[in-house]
């Protein structure tokens, strides 16, 4: 379906959290692409009347995409299991959830949607109603058969990527190997250089230990596990730093020398990422064969209804997705089809 404009399925995400919410106020706002808002159309008509806002819902018609005026939404109806109530989780609305991505994810592979952006859900309830679960990114990767994929944040001028995500500390070390370091960092350099448009993509990479293992006295991983694979891929042409201590990394002489940072878990790059951009930054999934953004922020149940979110991240999202959809088509043609 070839388009001017992206065509972009939003997943308005855990039905009591401020998803919904979110989804209603981009009615307000005029955007460069046409979004197409998966959810219950009832829950979005009550959602609005709690927070004030007069939309129009449109049923989402595939033959019919082009843009509509502030004040209207287009919605891809998916009934909700129960009823839904602003701030109180159902565990029976947990396959409505993972619906609304299956949906979208499906729509992005057939080439119906140029990308996706979701919505936040709540990981706890969905293994509450005894689906398992650890989130968005692993759950894409296995809708769209993804053997890798790498989680990026971008925002306060900075993207940075991990190497591991959702994973207990204790159990980083041993599963950071040469193969996913050496995948993990391969993934980046095509997304970077396909969706970004960043000819040649600089990335810097944080040691696991503290001081990046102070030559082996607080560490090996660096000397026998991540050097070998950073000199092999800059033998290849793919500008990768050496090992960097963390604690010095994110600085602003380092970080003007980078177009993204490789931390090697969680809790090690986000803290910055979100200190420098919450509430405006942006959740990648990198190497899957669909475009996939997200907010940076939970469901904040306590905010559902209530008229104080913030759709700052949605808006971000949604801009990232929009100019990745386009920067695919300007260099590749086909937004669908993925370097060999």
């Amino acid at each position: 379906m070839a388009q001017s404009v992206p065509v972009l399925a939003i997943t308005a995400g855990e039905p009591a959290g401020i998803g919904p919410d979110l989804c209603m106020q981009l009615a307000q706002h005029a955007h460069g692409c046409v979004l197409v808002v998966l959810a219950d159309k009832i829950l979005l008509q009550q959602r609005a009347a709690l927070l004030g806002l007069d939309v129009q819902l449109h049923d989402y018609d595939p033959q019919q995409t082009s843009p509509l005026p502030p004040g209207h939404l287009r919605v891809l109806h998916i009934s909700l299991v129960q009823p839904a109530q602003a701030g109180k989780l159902n565990p029976a609305n947990s396959r409505y959830v993972l619906d609304l991505l299956t949906r979208a994810a499906q729509g992005c592979q057939a080439g119906e949607f140029g990308g996706m952006v979701t919505a936040p859900i709540h990981k706890g309830i969905i293994n509450d109603a005894g689906i398992p679960f650890t989130g968005h990114t692993e759950f894409l990767a296995e809708q769209t058969h993804t053997a890798q994929v790498v989680m990026m944040l971008a925002g306060g001028g900075l993207r940075v990527a991990l190497a591991t995500t959702h994973l207990a500390l204790r159990e980083v070390p041993d599963a950071i190997t040469p193969a996913l370091l050496e995948s993990v960092l391969c993934i980046i350099q095509h997304d970077l250089t396909r969706r970004f448009g960043i000819t040649e993509p600089r990335i810097l990479v944080a040691g696991l230990n503290p001081h990046a293992g102070e030559g082996g006295y607080l560490g090996r991983e660096e000397i026998d596990i991540m050097i070998p694979v950073l000199d092999k891929l800059r033998a290849q042409g793919i500008n990768v730093s050496a090992p960097l201590p963390a604690d010095t990394l994110f600085t602003p002489q380092r970080l003007a020398q980078c177009d993204c940072v490789l931390a090697m878990y969680h809790d090690q790059g986000l803290p910055v990422l979100k200190h420098a951009s919450f509430g405006q930054g942006v959740n990648v999934t990198l190497g899957l064969p669909i475009i996939r953004t997200s907010v940076d922020h939970g469901t904040a149940l306590e905010l559902a209804g209530t008229g104080r979110a913030d759709a700052g991240s949605l808006l971000e999202a949604i801009r990232m997705a929009a100019d990745m959809v386009q920067h695919e088509k300007l260099l590749f043609g086909h937004p669908h089809e993925r370097a060999a």
